[in-house]
């Protein structure tokens, strides 16, 4: 009975020790894998936290860029709202001027109107001139005649009170015929004012006729006055 015992006891007692081995080898196998896989993960991790901090990084600089183009949008609206308050300046400075030029405009008409009646009461005050004069020379009671007398027949005595200057006048109208102020003036070289001044006098001095049909008036010598002009050229001229 002892013999069967030993073997039987030996028998489970091999048995156990091959199920430990294989056991044993099926536990190392496990840890092999577990480490296969362990590092494995470790690498995925690896890989994916390497990829999540790239992903940071470019959203940080995408961050960065987002800031500063918030900067600069910023920067943009501040000088948009300073162009537009520049834009209005502008419009308010056209719109004054518009104004301004309105005013000037109707103060220009205003002018135009002012120097259009001017020019019609000159008008009308030549024509009347005119036609005073016109009567004067037709008053029966005032003859041509009588105006001869007025000057005297000696030429020294008629031409004594004249200076050089407007006995050349004198002159120049009897050989050249009638003449506006402004062509006498350009003759005997004198200013404006000095050449109405001195054809004034001999007008009133009853040397010259004038002309008011047409502005500016025409001026010529008095037929008994060339005639005393030309009279008095002949004697001083030498005789031959």
């Amino acid at each position: 009975m002892a013999e069967p015992l030993i073997i039987l006891v030996g028998a489970l007692f091999a048995i156990t020790v091959g199920a430990a081995i294989e056991y044993y080898k099926l536990l190392r196998k496990a840890q092999k894998e577990y480490e296969n896989a362990k590092a494995a993960m470790d690498d995925v991790v690896l890989s994916f936290n390497r990829q999540l901090r790239q992903e940071a990084e470019k959203l940080e600089a995408i961050a960065y860029r987002v800031e500063a183009n918030s900067s600069k949008t910023d920067k943009t609206l501040i000088k948009t709202e300073e162009m537009d308050k520049r834009i209005l300046d502008v419009e308010n400075k056209i719109n004054c001027t518009l104004e301004d030029r309105e005013k000037m405009s109707l103060r220009a008409e205003e002018i135009g109107k002012k120097v259009r009646d001017v020019v019609t009461s000159q008008e009308a005050l030549a024509f009347r001139i005119s036609a005073l004069e016109e009567q004067a020379r037709q008053f029966p009671m005032v003859p041509e005649t009588k105006i001869e007398a007025v000057i005297p027949i000696k030429r020294e005595k008629a031409l004594a009170p004249l200076t050089e200057t407007e006995l050349s006048v004198l002159e120049m109208l009897s050989r050249e015929g009638a003449k506006t102020a402004p062509e006498i003036k350009d003759k005997i070289k004198l200013s404006r004012e000095h050449t109405a001044r001195l054809m004034k006098k001999l007008y009133e001095g009853g040397y010259l006729d004038r002309d008011t049909g047409k502005i500016p008036f025409k001026y010529s010598v008095k037929k008994e006055m060339e005639t005393l002009l030309k009279k008095g050229a002949s004697e001083s001229a030498p005789s031959s």
